[in-house]
Order: structure tokens, then C-alpha cells, then sequence
């Protein structure tokens, strides 16, 4: 087979997945990475139209129109699917060569929230248990996750947890997801209304007196703040909110607070709001309130989207904070990174994924480096975005094929996948693994930490003359309190949980065993608020959305996979019978959904999965791009935009007008 990946198998020794994969790991990955269609050089926009060019005609011109955009006039977007060695050194370019705080990722879009929230109530924004814990948890609480489809690894987890251990499982989800099936109790509340929810199963807790006293005197702080905003809640009104009755609020209450450890998981259902952060303390709240945090299989575990999610974060690819969570506000911090990296540093922080994309359209970002990421098909109101792009006057996009968002681009550079570098990625439970290369990079594709290092030097950026990513890891550790005792040698013999902060220390399993990371737990009281957009006459219906089991995000990969679109090959939109009898609506027929900023036309799914008054969509599919027609409202805090509600209307559509499909299947 010569440089060709053959197939994919799961380590069985690993303690994360027991060797288990998920159909798109396993089935998927060997497509994408021998697809006769990745890009194997880099492309020049030559007379409007990318043609193929050298490296050095490309770095040429990157040099030449990124020395004239320094300062926040440029901008990047790093990948949550690059290692941390290629994410480190993105945010070092921006910050030291072309001293701007505008870096962001795909985390704005996902758990942004988590962070906000976790580092308010517990001073640590990540999972704080491992995923091997879960199916020893007397009760597991999966609150705005679909767990089985989305994390299906943890999914196994959970239903190892209820079928084999006799968990107890309170899943809340607005839809009748495949967890229900395993579920000692499904709360089918209003998509946004979690903060409600929350709050009144801790009035529960209050009233019946089922909270864990000891801990919280010993533990935590602003206790009779949070217990005094509780106190004017009326359960009453929690039950109109929500749609959840008062005997169910107080059963899943008992439920959690009676069987201990027990572990909330939950996703973007809960942080893809204009309250998101609102929810987060919530959940922190619950978890606080009967003792669930610091020991073995409790715990409150945010489960991340991407492969290095958390990991990007964890390096500083963020607006406000310099690796290790380190705020770019405070002074020793930036002194500290001043004196590592041999320059000044921009005092203010910068503009988050949807600001940037505001400032482009205003025309204050004018040149913009985009890694691994598409954000013409996953950002809400994605015209807004298209509009944004075009109007940039420098665009770079560093990918595997050639995006919609490469599309618009004046650079496009060939990016190397996982199975052609080395580096690191860590993982949704703060565990740091090594990644080895198998094969070499097609045609002349590059890791992208080398594209970068190569774009800084030549921009006259010092500190980037790396020969391996493991010289980018030692810096890393010396800088990331966290990381300090993470080096390749140590992870040669398995992954390493932070914080690490030593070369002796063994890791950190469990987060806030003996105190918070912030000394004492922080109850935060919060107040219900709705989602920004209501139902009306005009657009009656909610539209949520979510992923596929069979696809991948924007479907740049996975829409390539034969098998996986045998699966699921197109835009279903998920209807309740009712809601489709009113509006006439056959299951497969073609439907029109129309929001306040776009509409898009699919084939609808007639199914009581989804309550009634809602329909679902996933964003995986650009003929039928779904946030063409999501809200870009933001979190004021997180400013995470609230793609989890918006309202639409829907009406019949012809069958001609149904698009052709974005992606043929995978040539070899």
C-alpha cells in the first residue's frame, strides 16, 4: 500500500475508550485522509481564480500583505482539530508578531460558557472526572447532551453505568433522544428554559432538606446569597416555564441528591444560549448543593465537541487569556510572556469569533488567517459571515480540501492530517496524548505548526525556529503551569491528566478533591431568562439544533465517506406529527424553513422525537445550511451565539427546488 492508510483500529489499552470507536473513527478516517481531492499544494488567487503555486510564491505573497495589516487590523481562527503544538504557536504569532489579541476558535461556539462559568463557581473551566469513572456513578444527570450520538464513547459509559452497575439516569432534552430508552427519568422541558429547571430541582433540594451541609460550610462560599434567591422562586411557575411537571422536578431533585456520587454530563444544549453561562453556574450550583465534586464518579463534565477542544484552549487561543488560562487584563501575567517571548504585548483583549466577523464587515479587520475551520457553513447567520469574508481584503485559509470558506479565499494552503504529524491533543477530560505520525504528508502538505512558524519568520517573528513539536511542548510546560510536568518522554507510556505541574507528579484524575482550584466552591444565585427569540404569528415554530452520529460538523470530511452518507446523506428535518398534519406535511416531503434572517429547503421527518412546536436540524450539510438561519444573538458574558433556539416558519416547497448534494464521495 506504499504511504496509504489501510484501516483504524482502537488501542485497547487505552483507559478513555477501552478500544472502542466511534463509526465515524473508525469507519471514516482512512476515506478523508487517501481522498485523491486533499489539497497537495498550495493555491494563489491568480486573475480571481485559485490556481496551484509554490510554497515560496505563497509565502511571498503572505509576507508581503500580513506586514502591512499588523495590529488589530488581522485576525485569527485556530482549529480545535489541530494539535496543541500547532495552536500554541498560532497564538504567538498573532500576539508577538502581529500584536493583536485576536485569536479565537471554535470553542467560542461550544463551550465558551463552561469556561465562563466553571472558572466563576470552581476556578477551573474543564471536566472534572474522568470518562472511565462514569459507569460507576450512582446517578448520571445528562442534561442538554445527546450523549449516545454526539460522544458516543461516553455514551457507552452511561449505558454500562445503568444496565450493568443499576445507575439511576435523569436525562433532559427537549427531544426524545436514544439515551431516553435507558432513562429512569426523561424531563422534556422547552429548549432554554435549563436555567428554570435547574433552579427549581435545587428549591427541591432546599425544601426537603437533601443538600449536604457539611460540604458546604467547608467548602464553599455565598451560600445564603444563592439560598436567599431561591427562597422567592415559585415552583409553580417553574412548571409553566419549563413544561415540566412539579412531581417530575421533584423526583429527578431526590433522584440526584439521594445517589451519591453522581455525575451531571452535559454539551452544547446547555451552553449554546444567550444564557449560557447562566446555565453552567446552575449546573455548578446543583453540584455544589449536595456535595457531587472532588471525589470519584461525581462531578460536573462538560463533554467537548472536537478532538482538542480543550486543548486549544488550554494554549492560550483565546482573546482573553495567554496559555493556561493566564488573562491577557493582568499585568504580571502579560509581564511574564513579555519576558518569555522577547517583546511587548498588547494590553487589551481582543474580538471573539462573531466580533471579528463584525469587524470585517465593518471593514476594521481587514486581513484574517482561518485554520481548519469553515465558518461560511458553522457560524449563525452565516450571510452575515459570507458578506464578512468577501469583503476582507487579505484571506489565508490553512485546510485539508478546499472549504466554503476556502472559497472566498486570496491563500490557501495545504494542511497535513493527524495521521501525517506528531504532536499532542488533549482530550475532553484534561488528559494530554501523544499523536504519532504513520505516514508522510501527501504531495507537499504541511503540519500546521510549520506553516505558521514559517509565516512568523517570515514576518521577522523571533522564538519559532522549532525543529520538532516536542521543542514547542517544552516551552509549553515552562509557560503552563498546568503542563509543567508534561513532556513526549513522560507521554511516551500513556497520556497524562492536568494538571501536571511537575515532572515527578502523576496527573490529576479528579479536579477539587481537596479544595476548589479557586480555594472555596462559589455558589452564584441566577435568574431565569428567556430565549431571545419567542415564537409569534409569523415564525410559530422553535428550530433546535444538533449532529448526526454518522457526520461531522460541517461535513468537509465525513461528506466524503461513502458508508457514512449510506447513513445519513442528507438534511432531515425533524417534525412532530402534529405540527406536520397542521401544516400538511408528508413525511419526505420538500419543505421551505424560514427564519427572520435566511431560509433553506430539505426534505422534512415526520417523528415524535422532536415535541411539539419544535423542529430539528443539523448544520452538517452546506446545500441546506442550517445557520443560514440560527441567531446570532450572543451570551454577554461568554459571547457564545445562541444556536439553540430561533424561531421559523415552514412552508411546502417543490421538489426541483431541493439542492444537489456539496460533497461527492471520497476518490481514491
Amino acid at each position: 500500500y506504499g504511504n496509504q492508510l489501510v484501516c483504524v483500529r482502537g488501542d485497547k489499552e487505552s483507559p478513555v475508550n477501552n478500544g472502542n470507536l466511534c463509526v465515524k473513527g473508525r469507519f471514516g478516517v482512512v476515506d478523508v485522509i487517501n481522498d485523491l481531492e486533499r489539497l497537495t499544494s498550495p493555491l494563489v488567487r491568480k486573475n480571481g481564480q485559485l490556481v496551484e503555486a509554490t510554497w515560496d510564491e505563497a509565502m511571498d505573497v503572505i509576507g508581503s500583505k500580513l506586514a502591512s495589516y499588523k495590529g488589530d487590523q488581522f485576525a485569527a481562527i485556530s482549529s480545535a482539530k489541530s494539535t496543541n503544538e500547532d495552536n500554541y504557536v498560532v497564538q504567538k504569532l498573532a500576539r508577538t508578531v502581529m500584536g493583536t489579541n485576536n485569536i479565537d476558535h471554535c470553542a467560542r461556539l461550544c463551550h465558551s460558557p463552561t469556561l465562563a462559568g466553571l472558572i466563576t463557581s470552581f476556578g477551573s473551566g474543564a471536566m472534572t472526572n474522568p470518562i472511565g469513572e462514569i459507569s460507576e456513578a450512582k446517578c448520571i444527570f445528562a442534561i442538554g447532551t445527546d450523549t449516545t450520538a454526539t460522544h458516543p464513547i461516553v455514551g457507552l459509559q452511561v449505558k454500562k453505568a445503568v444496565n450493568r452497575n443499576g445507575a439511576k439516569l435523569i436525562v433532559a432534552n427537549p427531544r426524545q433522544i436514544d439515551l431516553c430508552r435507558f432513562a429512569s427519568l426523561w424531563l422534556r422541558h422547552r429548549p432554554g428554559t435549563d436555567v428554570a429547571l435547574l433552579c427549581g430541582m435545587a428549591w427541591v433540594i432546599l425544601d426537603e432538606q437533601l443538600y449536604d451541609r457539611s460540604f458546604i460550610e467547608e467548602r464553599c462560599e455565598d451560600f445564603n446569597a444563592f439560598e436567599k434567591s431561591l427562597q422567592s422562586l415559585d415552583i409553580e411557575q417553574v412548571v409553566q416555564i419549563t413544561g415540566v411537571a412539579r412531581d417530575d422536578i421533584a423526583a429527578a431533585a431526590r433522584m440526584y441528591a439521594e445517589n451519591s456520587p453522581a455525575s451531571i454530563l452535559y454539551a452544547m444544549g446547555i451552553t449554546q444560549h444567550s444564557h449560557g453561562t447562566d446555565n453552567v453556574l446552575a449546573i455548578a450550583n446543583l453540584a455544589m448543593l449536595t456535595g457531587n465534586i472532588g471525589k470519584p464518579s461525581s462531578g460536573v463534565n462538560p463533554l467537548r465537541g472536537q478532538n482538542n477542544v480543550q486543548g486549544a484552549c488550554d494554549m492560550g487561543c483565546l482573546p482573553d487569556f495567554y496559555p493556561g488560562y493566564q488573562p491577557v487584563p493582568d499585568p504580571a501575567a502579560r509581564q511574564k510572556f513579555e519576558a518569555a517571548w522577547g517583546c511587548s504585548l498588547p494590553s487589551e483583549a481582543g474580538l471573539t469569533i462573531s466580533e471579528i466577523f463584525d469587524a470585517a464587515r465593518e471593514g476594521k479587520i481587514k486581513a484574517l488567517y482561518v485554520i481548519g475551520e469553515n465558518p461560511a457553513i458553522s457560524e449563525p447567520d452565516s450571510t452575515r459571515v459570507r458578506e464578512a469574508l468577501e469583503k476582507l481584503e487579505f484571506l489565508v485559509v490553512q485546510d485539508l480540501f478546499l472549504t466554503e470558506t476556502g472559497q472566498f479565499a486570496d491563500i490557501v494552503l495545504p494542511a497535513s492530517t493527524f495521521a501525517e504529524r506528531d504532536g499532542t491533543f488533549t482530550n475532553t477530560e484534561r488528559r494530554v496524548q501523544r499523536v504519532r505520525r504513520a505516514i508522510e504528508p501527501v504531495g507537499q502538505s504541511r503540519a500546521d505548526w510549520q506553516i505558521t512558524c514559517q509565516i512568523a519568520k517570515n514576518l521577522g517573528g523571533n522564538g519559532f525556529d522549532y525543529n520538532h513539536p516536542s521543542q514547542i511542548m517544552e516551552e509549553i510546560s515552562k509557560l503552563v503551569p498546568s503542563y509543567g510536568g508534561i513532556s513526549y518522554e513522560r507521554l511516551e507510556t500513556g497520556g497524562l491528566q492536568w494538571p501536571c505541574p511537575t515532572p515527578e507528579h502523576p496527573g490529576t484524575p479528579v479536579l477539587h478533591a481537596e479544595r476548589f482550584a479557586r480555594g472555596k466552591g462559589k455558589f452564584v444565585p441566577v435568574q431565569y431568562r428567556p430565549p431571545l427569540e419567542q415564537p409569534d404569528e409569523e415564525y410559530p415554530l422553535v428550530l433546535t439544533t444538533g449532529r448526526s452520529l454518522y457526520q461531522f460538523h460541517t461535513g468537509t470530511m465525513t461528506r466524503r465517506v461513502g458508508g457514512l452518507n449510506e447513513l445519513k446523506g442528507e438534511e432531515l428535518v425533524e417534525i412532530n406529527p402534529k405540527d406536520a398534519t397542521a401544516l400538511g406535511i408528508a413525511d419526505g416531503g420538500v419543505i421551505r424553513i424560514i427564519s427572520r434572517r435566511g431560509q433553506v429547503v430539505a426534505r422534512a421527518k415526520v417523528t415524535e422525537v422532536s415535541p411539539e412546536g419544535v423542529i430539528f436540524m443539523s448544520f452538517h450539510f452546506a446545500e441546506t445550511a442550517t445557520n443560514l438561519l440560527t441567531n446570532p444573538a450572543l451570551d454577554p458574558v461568554a459571547k457564545i451565539p445562541e444556536l439553540k433556539v430561533c424561531t421559523v416558519r415552514i412552508e411546502e416547497a417543490d421538489e426541483s427546488e431541493l439542492p444537489e448534494p456539496a460533497y461527492e464521495e471520497a476518490l481514491f
